[in-house]
């Protein structure tokens, strides 16, 4: 097999089942050092050694090619297949069968690992439809946050790229400033496909201010969906984090009465909304999009958690925007 495919197929494996950054870059950074080369070219420096030497090729790496070279399926490949056989979450399979996309995904742009058109490349391999880019915006400076200029850059990039059988739609993760405005100017959410509306800061303000900053934010004229609508963390390498307060029956109400989805957040440190709020906008009348917050491939294949946790709490496919065809999906984002 390829040698480049082999080390990205390593890598996303290991994206999916969140093993630490340092190990998945192991595997990326040695397929982007040898991709330039060609095929011969690589199989010419294991013969003669070069490629051991070569900075960024370690021991575990040079081994996947050096079998790879060989027309042979590198072991550990070959272990990692094996032991990813299964879905993520084998709840809510059928509901997760008609995911048709995914509306909220970061990449190297903001604080996401690889590029835009890798993020697209693996969608288009697990049978996604579309893919929303929505990389953070200019107020999250710790996650890269995208100027106005360089989101104009990017447009232009996604417009330029050849993605094969799936659609990228343009969008951003906007941040909903603590005066409930959106972090972007009018005139470039304008051209976007997907906004995704999300708190990054202040997550322990009382329930009365962050109540009102969030109702800021479903009810500006651009917002799709309400990003990780709690902030809450329940696992993972940066600890837990409990959920913000607010009046949940006031911003699910807004989100119906606005179009606003309610965004079932896949990251399995997040489980966001808590399963009582899922019930709470299913109560409300809200739509609902299941994403991955994806911010490596491996981990668009997260929607399984989403969709089990969707149809544990009884969320009818009809109400989930990521369910519905492109055409259906432009007509409600351009409303």
């Amino acid at each position: 097999m390829e040698p480049v495919a082999a080390l990205n197929e390593i890598a996303f494996w290991l994206e999916r089942e969140l093993a630490p950054s340092f190990k998945v870059q192991a595997f990326r950074k040695a397929a982007a050092s040898i991709a330039p080369l060609g095929t011969d070219e690589v199989a010419a420096r294991v013969a003669d050694g070069r490629l051991k030497r070569t900075k960024g090729i370690g021991d575990r790496t040079f081994q996947v090619i050096s079998q790879a070279v060989d027309g042979e399926v590198p072991t550990y490949l070959a272990d990692l297949r094996e032991r990813n056989t299964e879905p993520l979450d084998a709840g809510g399979a059928e509901l997760r069968a008609q995911l048709r996309g995914d509306l909220h995904s970061h990449t190297e742009w903001s604080d996401g690992t690889v590029p835009i058109e890798v993020m697209a490349a693996a969608a288009a391999t697990l049978g996604r439809e579309y893919q929303a880019i929505t990389d953070h915006s200019p107020t999250l400076t710790v996650a890269s946050g995208l100027s106005a200029e360089r989101l104009e850059e990017q447009l232009d990039i996604i417009a330029g790229l050849e993605t094969g059988s799936v659609t990228l739609l343009t969008g951003i993760e906007v941040d909903i400033l603590e005066d409930g405005t959106l972090d972007q100017t009018p005139a470039l959410l304008d051209r976007l496909d997907v906004v995704v509306a999300s708190v990054h800061s202040k997550l322990r303000a009382d329930s009365r201010t962050m109540t009102a900053r969030m109702l800021g934010g479903i009810r500006a004229p651009h917002t799709n969906v309400l990003g990780h609508c709690t902030g809450r963390l329940v696992q993972g390498s940066r600890g837990t984090r409990p959920p913000s307060e607010f009046d949940a029956s006031a911003v699910f109400a807004a989100c119906a009465e606005n179009g606003v989805a309610v965004e079932i957040n896949s990251r399995p440190e997040r489980q966001d909304p808590p399963d009582d709020l899922i019930q709470r906008a299913l109560d409300a009348g809200c739509l609902f999009s299941i994403d991955t917050d994806a911010h490596a491939p491996g981990q668009l294949d997260f929607l399984a958690y989403g969709a089990a946790r969707a149809a544990a709490n009884g969320v009818p496919a009809e109400r989930i925007v990521t369910t519905w065809p492109l055409p259906r999906l432009r007509e409600w984002l351009a409303k």
